[in-house]
């Protein structure tokens, strides 16, 4: 099955391809669905009766239903259809630790596992590779580049649909996300032709894994403080330093690493470069798979470069720009964040209300029973305590739903987008710590899903730009006389 995805600024040659079920540039088989039968002028009024016909979260039955928020349409709903499908189908069944159905899961070594057992995503740090082509061929990499380019031409929107289902089945293995909207930005805003030629058609058929490496052992949030260096030889360049906390970073096949090139600019700043290192290149080694609390299917890993020698057409774009091209496309690394860090809020939300409603206590179920019996809870009853959970929640999804529109119009600008993803990743860590406590002991056991949300809801604050920065970015925005 090919999953439709809605239709948003297609050329014409991408719509003719599209209607009959092909898309001509990479030979994929393209979703087909209504949306492009339809002329214009008619889409735009149904869409706009749709929007206003919508139910937002507050007011439907669950907060992950299908069919609400202005910021979408029916034909997002039908990809949202789809993608909650794949993630059920593909993903779910081979995320835990514990596999029952599959023969090597069950009655078996460990180190009979290691080496016969691809299933266990947890267990092994990393989801397959067949995850990542199946992904590709159902058109889920690379939404919202252009099919031009070599991606599927979508809108924000229908990646941001991508972003939240993921979330909805509490599977974070997959680094689909980083993959699509944060890496291959890079190469189709700043690549060459030749570049965008080679990598962004293998990166959307999943193919080819991409990751990006910022953070160093002593740089974290500050890019300042990158200490990886790039010397010319010749026309050659010569990489030497090292990375960690890459997301992707073991499976990957291209990392666009973050570099020192010139040591004597008048800033740091002004002195960073983007080089695309692909895997294979000598002197390039991966380290270890890190070892987390959570994320628990998600490669993590550290990046060593030994006088890697790259040529002239592995610059990403300008000599010096890194740090200029850092800053234009962080706002939707933030914005992604924040909406991740909302959805998985929403999740563990409907988790704990279904665990409450079903859990009885001294003879009741614990909705119904007032917290005089639990001294923790400090005398409100757990009726009270879902209602602040969905007050809270709502609230932020109304604003990070305006940040997603804002910046589907290239209107979000850096405060606003620090604004969502210090508000949504600190919420998130606060439903998931009231979360588990309504889950009493159980929320604290493995097997339940709101366990596995409480250890990797922790990383949201530090990762992307620590809070700390992000206040630190709202303030100068706040003072600023510009």
């Amino acid at each position: 099955m090919v999953y439709p995805v809605p239709e948003q600024r297609f050329s014409g040659r991408r719509r003719k391809g599209y209607e009959h079920g092909f898309c001509e540039s990479s030979g994929r088989q393209s979703p087909e669905g209504p949306v492009l039968a339809r002329k214009r002028k008619g889409a735009d009024q149904a869409e706009n009766h749709d929007s206003a016909a919508r139910l937002e979260p507050s007011s439907a039955k669950t907060l992950t239903d299908i069919g609400t928020r202005r910021i979408f349409s029916s034909e997002h709903d039908i990809f949202r259809q789809s993608v909650r499908k794949f993630f059920q189908e593909a993903v779910v069944p081979y995320h835990a630790e514990y596999v029952k159905r599959c023969k090597y899961c069950v009655g078996y070594s460990t180190d009979f596992y290691q080496s016969s057992c691809t299933c266990r995503w947890e267990k092994a740090g990393q989801v397959s590779r067949e995850l990542w082509e199946k992904a590709g061929q159902q058109g889920l990499l690379g939404i919202n580049i252009s099919e031009e380019h070599g991606g599927i031409g979508g809108d924000l929107f229908s990646s941001a649909v991508v972003w939240e289902e993921q979330m909805y089945v509490n599977c974070t293995g997959p680094g689909f996300s980083l993959h699509s909207d944060i890496v291959m930005p890079y190469i189709a805003n700043y690549g060459s032709k030749e570049q965008i030629k080679k990598f962004i058609p293998e990166m959307a058929a999943g193919r080819c894994i991409g990751a990006i490496a910022m953070t160093e052992p002593g740089a974290g949030s500050d890019l300042q403080g990158v200490r990886t260096h790039a010397k010319k030889d010749g026309s050659d360049w010569i990489l030497n330093g090292s990375k960690t906390f890459i997301t992707n970073g073991w499976m990957s096949d291209v990392v666009i690493v973050v570099t020192v090139t010139n040591r004597e600019a008048r800033s740091p700043a002004h002195g960073l470069s983007l080089f695309l290192v692909e895997n294979g290149m000598k002197g390039f080694i991966k380290g270890r798979k890190l070892e987390k609390i959570g994320l628990k299917a998600q490669d993590t890993a550290e990046l060593f470069f030994e006088d890697v020698r790259l040529p002239a057409s592995a610059l990403l774009g300008q000599e010096n720009k890194g740090f200029y091209y850092l800053m234009t496309e962080l706002p939707q690394e933030r914005l992604l964040i924040a909406d991740l860090a909302t959805s998985s809020c929403e999740f563990m939300f409907e988790e704990t209300r279904n665990y409450v409603k079903q859990r009885k206590a001294f003879g009741k179920t614990i909705s119904h029973l007032q917290h005089k019996y639990f001294f923790f809870l400090n005398w409100k009853t757990v009726q009270h305590k879902l209602a602040e959970l969905k007050t809270e929640i709502c609230v932020t999804r109304a604003f990070v739903d305006s940040c997603l529109h804002l910046h589907s119009e290239k209107r979000l600008d850096s405060a606003t987008a620090s604004m969502a993803k210090y508000w949504a990743s600190d919420l998130q860590n606060s439903v998931a710590t009231r979360c588990v406590q309504l889950h009493g002991g159980w929320g604290y056991m493995w097997e339940y899903p709101i366990a596995k949300s409480f250890v990797d809801a922790r990383v949201q604050p530090i990762y992307g730009g620590t809070n700390e920065i992000m206040k630190e970015l709202i303030a100068r925005d706040i003072v600023s006389d510009k």
